[in-house]
């Protein structure tokens, strides 16, 4: 049965309960005690679950990707995503977020563990090129894994090529309308 966590654990170094620890790892993790692990890397990149906290500074990345929302609604609609089953996952550098990536788990008849779904990956558009999308996706196929998904997909329309080319260079296969990456080693779509 998959786990509906708002974080994924990533256990690498104890965490004692003693407050915000720096991970030697590249993905993001909370503690089951609360405290937030966070993913750096030499740029001064951090991604980790996105919390009511960063709604405003989402709301200005979704409005420049054509995706207007109030912040108070936003931020009602993490706290949801937190709840169910799926989690949202910010890029931060030194200001406002980077990046965001939304991902969903459910259970299909066909395959034998969940499936988890990017509902929602953007990027701002100054922040492009940089490996931001690539390290939201690394990220996310970390936390489906901790649910216990196998497979991670993404929904791409038609004619949508530089979509198409960051698929296949992050590993997703085409599988029909969507792109399909598997989770766990020696799996099979």
């Amino acid at each position: 049965m998959p786990v509906s966590p708002s974080f994924f654990i990533v256990l690498l170094v104890p965490c004692g309960g003693t407050g915000v620890h720096r991970a030697p790892a590249r993905v993001a993790a909370t503690c089951q005690d609360g405290h937030i692990w966070r993913m750096t890397t030499r740029y001064g990149l951090e991604i980790r679950a996105a919390t009511g906290a960063e709604a405003p500074g989402l709301a200005e990345l979704l409005a420049a990707g054509g995706h207007a929302v109030a912040p108070r609604l936003l931020a009602d609609r993490l706290d949801a995503i937190r709840q169910g089953a799926g989690t949202a996952l910010v890029a931060l550098e030194w200001g406002p977020p980077s990046g965001v990536i939304v991902l969903h788990w459910y259970q299909t008849l066909e395959a034998a563990l969940p499936v988890a779904l990017i509902t929602t990956l953007l990027v701002a558009p100054e922040a492009r090129r940089r490996g931001i999308g690539r390290m939201l996706v690394k990220a996310a196929a970390q936390a489906a894994r901790v649910a216990g998904c196998g497979a991670l997909e993404l929904a791409a329309l038609p004619d949508q090529t530089e979509l198409e080319a960051f698929c296949r260079a992050t590993g997703f296969i085409e599988a029909g309308p969507r792109y399909q990456r598997v989770l766990r080693k020696n799996a099979t779509l």
